[in-house]
């Protein structure tokens, strides 16, 4: 049992993203959470049970992570619109930020774990890593002593194709490769899908990578401003019209 009590208003929000879950998981998040919230050393669902006293019950919190991973388009949906509407209410535009995230992993044992590109290798860190990548899309707002924040609202695993055939016989008969930019895509169709009733601009930002046709066009279909940078071979024939 918890032996902690979260504000009501976090409590609140916790439970309006539990309402597209199952009746009977609905109080699994708010406790989980408040773990995930006073969990001490290595980020893991071990140390999240620890820290809100439900050890006892381990299993069930692991059943119920694999079931919120099912259910994910629905609560990323109720975390949008709660974020929306709790921060950026008053705005007439909302600006979104797409990118791949890399989290490092250790094991040969890990799914869906492969070689891939290290996007800050630092001073000493090599030019690969193992581990891995996720296409994230976050709200961009800003806050009035840090500046522009990113709030994260989901993410999409990318395993590379070379790497699909290591995963387990049943995963890899339900998993369908895709690239990074078809993940960015679905996110575009995702955002307008999830917010066309609030009748607001959606601007979506990402760096050069993403400027390519399969991302361009989900935007266009989506009626979303899409900014990012020109590829360093693009071809220019004409400079761009000036918005009047």
């Amino acid at each position: 049992m918890a032996l902690f009590t979260l504000p009501t208003d976090l409590r609140e929000a916790l439970s309006t993203l539990a309402k597209p879950l199952d009746a009977r998981l609905r109080d699994y998040l708010p406790q989980l959470c408040g773990g995930i919230l006073f969990a001490r050393g290595r980020r893991t669902v071990a140390s999240w049970i620890r820290a809100a006293a439900l050890h006892e019950s381990f299993q069930l919190y692991y059943h119920f992570l694999d079931s919120l991973g099912r259910a994910v388009a629905a609560v990323s949906q109720a975390l949008l619109l709660l974020l929306v509407r709790t921060l950026a209410a008053n705005e007439s535009r909302l600006v979104f930020a797409i990118d791949d995230t890399p989290t490092k992993r250790q094991g040969p044992k890990v799914q869906g774990a492969g070689m891939h590109h290290n996007p800050t290798p630092g001073a000493a860190g090599g030019e690969f890593f193992y581990g891995h990548v996720w296409v994230t899309v976050a709200l961009l707002l800003r806050h009035s002593l840090w500046g522009t924040i990113g709030l994260p609202l989901r993410a999409w695993l990318y395993i590379r194709q070379v790497d699909v055939p290591k995963l387990p016989r049943a995963e890899r008969k339900r998993w369908t490769f895709r690239t990074k930019l078809d993940q960015a895509a679905e996110a575009i169709s995702w955002l307008r899908k999830a917010l066309d009733f609030l009748g607001k601009q959606i601007i979506v930002v990402a760096d050069g990578f993403y400027a390519k046709q399969e991302v361009v066009t989900a935007a266009r279909a989506a009626k979303v401003v899409f900014i990012t940078r020109l590829r360093h071979d693009a071809a220019l024939f004409d400079r761009p019209e000036v918005p009047v």
